[in-house]
């Protein structure tokens, strides 16, 4: 029997909180059974909510009790530090303390980045903590990172988060020798803005990486590279353009296919593999952002987040544990330091 994950989840933040994130929770405890579960929140409401869950593993499930809930607007530096008893703050905890493996939140971006920090803490030696969410490709899936913590970052940033995305992407989703690549607006070395051109040859000299060099936006959605290398702003530029436009063309297709009778019976012949299709660029399908670089794992899932993202977020806990992918990066930067 595999080693239980014990994963802490934010009950009361996001737009569709509590009722989609516990039911998230428990259709992830109901595909896995080597998954705990402690939910953070007001105990009353969560109780209610899991009575709506149907039949799930009650011996799995622990609830810890908070009476305040970090809103999308506040300040996250402000809301972290006041907020002691918020679902965010006592769920990091568990992570800091150890009780749990993970902590999964839908909640304040910003929120969870200062306190991911703050209440968890950088692994010694990291400068900052990117968020690395999974983007799918037309070959499977892509690594991007930072995509929204670290605005204006440095180079020697970028190549820390080159360094620990290739070693996600290896250890935790099983690609050998990740290719890694960083964001640009032409394939040639000497294109770029100050930071690109600054990355590059630091890129370039890592040997403990696969540096391919260059990628272009329009080419992500190929697949070719593994690890997608770009400070916070570009990053999420590219994240939110890309989920808008995935969506936008799913919009459009089925509005063609219900366009004339001919093209309705077109559409239902072609519906399992469409659907299949569709899929595989649903950004949900592959959890959440991992907060890379902290000492534990904290997972952000967007704010819309319904319960299949939240599930498929619990899962991917599983695998960080397993690769211990925290402490393989603390090992290699101290292997850098000695």
């Amino acid at each position: 029997m595999s080693e239980v994950t014990r994963v802490c989840v934010d009950a009361m933040g996001g737009d569709y909180a509590p009722y989609e994130i516990i039911k998230g929770a428990v259709d992830a405890l109901n595909r896995n059974n080597n998954i705990e579960i402690v939910l953070t929140g007001d105990e009353a409401t969560i109780k209610d909510e899991l009575e709506k869950c149907g039949t799930y593993p009650r011996e799995r499930v622990q609830i810890i009790h908070t009476t305040e809930v970090i809103e999308t607007a506040e300040h996250p530096v402000e809301a972290i530090k006041k907020k002691k008893n918020s679902s965010m703050v006592v769920g990091l905890k568990q992570v800091k303390l150890k009780t749990c493996d993970a902590f999964v939140s839908s909640g304040n971006s910003g929120a969870l980045l200062v306190g991911g920090q703050l209440v968890a803490g950088r692994i010694k030696g990291i400068k900052r903590a990117p968020f690395a969410p999974l983007i799918p490709t037309e070959k499977g899936v892509s690594l991007i990172l930072d995509c929204g913590a670290n605005v204006d970052a440095r180079s020697d940033h970028l190549v820390q988060f080159a360094r620990m995305g290739s070693m996600y992407m290896e250890h935790v989703m099983g690609v050998k020798n990740p290719k890694v690549a960083i964001v640009n607006i032409g394939a040639e070395e000497e294109k770029g803005n100050a930071l690109v051109k600054e990355t590059f040859p630091l890129l370039k000299a890592c040997d403990d990486i696969n540096f391919v060099g260059s990628v272009e936006a329009r080419d992500i959605p190929k697949g070719d590279v593994d690890v997608i290398v770009c400070e916070a702003f570009v990053g999420n530029v590219i994240l939110k353009l890309y989920e808008g436009l995935a969506g936008t063309l799913i919009h459009v297709i089925k509005k063609g296919l219900m366009s004339t009778i001919i093209s309705k019976i077109g559409a239902a012949l072609a519906l399992p593999a469409l659907k299949k299709t569709l899929k595989t660029f649903d950004a949900s399908e592959y959890g959440g952002a991992p907060l890379l670089g902290l000492n534990g794992l904290v997972v952000k899932t967007h704010g819309s987040a319904t319960s299949k993202e939240i599930a498929n977020a619990i899962e991917q806990c599983v695998a960080f544990k397993e690769q211990n992918l925290s402490e393989m990066i603390s090992n290699s930067l101290h292997t850098d330091e000695d």
